[in-house]
């Protein structure tokens, strides 16, 4: 199936907005619901296979997302992402599973981008179905029926909030497609109320599987770029508040080519 969309998957994919994503050659594999997809990059679009639902990969990539709108604000707001934009046409914002990014952004806490990968992988692979080669992300169930093998993820902190999240969840304490009617504060204020989402867990959340495009989640590499490009230092919030400011709705995209600037320039 072909997928005639503006997206440049490297970026895209290879950004650490989702984390199971692997590139064997120049094809990308990795899993989304139920699907393992093997995309290829084409000049106008990418070939893929692995799922016949050509809605449900068109949404992955959010494809009603008007990227030369977006491109265009967020560039009259600062030169230099006006740079980094055009120096890497077509990274878009997935719109991912919001179990799935909840909890992933829940192991997301204080590790490296290829750290998380392995430990989602690992979650994948002990609680998840088998697809073939790769397995899909747990429910909450699954990850309850089996909870005694959790230790062969190596967590570490992280375990035992994990576990509780699946509790909270399978259980209606906490639901994360309800969180999809909230705005982006009543958003952030209860993926917060999950033990183990701070800020910037929450930001990500809301922006990666809650399509809240304002979001500007910080981290260690944004904070420096504030710091040395704005000037701007402090507080989660201040920075935070700070890039929502200065680049307005789709103040996401601009944290991503930010965020991405290491590589592009």
């Amino acid at each position: 199936m072909h997928i005639d969309l503006d997206v440049s998957l490297d970026p895209t994919l290879g950004c650490g907005q989702a984390h199971r994503w692997r590139k064997n050659g120049d094809v990308w594999n990795g899993v989304v619901g139920g699907h393992v997809l093997n995309l290829t990059q084409t000049p106008y679009g990418f070939d893929c296979e692995g799922c016949s639902d050509r809605s449900r990969v068109l949404e992955y990539f959010r494809s009603g997302d008007d990227l030369p709108h977006i491109i265009s604000r967020i560039s009259e707001a600062d030169p230099y992402v006006a740079g980094l934009s055009a120096a890497c046409p077509g990274m878009r914002i997935l719109k991912q599973d919001r179990w799935e990014c909840v909890a992933t952004y829940l192991l997301a806490t204080n590790v490296n981008v290829k750290r998380v990968a392995k430990m989602v992988e690992s979650v994948c692979c002990v609680f998840g179905r088998d697809l073939g080669g790769r397995h899909a992300f747990p429910t909450p169930k699954e990850i309850l029926d089996k909870s005694g093998e959790i230790c062969v993820c190596r967590l570490g902190f992280r375990e035992n909030r994990f576990l509780e999240l699946a509790e909270r969840v399978e259980n209606g304490e906490v639901d994360p497609d309800a969180i999809a009617d909230m705005d982006y504060e009543g958003c952030i204020r209860t993926l917060m109320g999950i033990n183990g989402v701070g800020p910037k867990v929450a930001d990500c959340a809301a922006l990666f599987a809650y399509g809240h495009l304002s979001a500007f989640p910080i981290d260690v590499r944004i904070s420096s770029c504030l710091h040395d490009r704005y000037g701007v230092s402090g507080s989660y919030k201040a920075m935070s508040e700070f890039g929502r400011a200065k680049f307005g709705e789709y103040a996401g995209y601009a944290q991503q080519f930010l965020y991405h600037s290491g590589f592009i320039v």
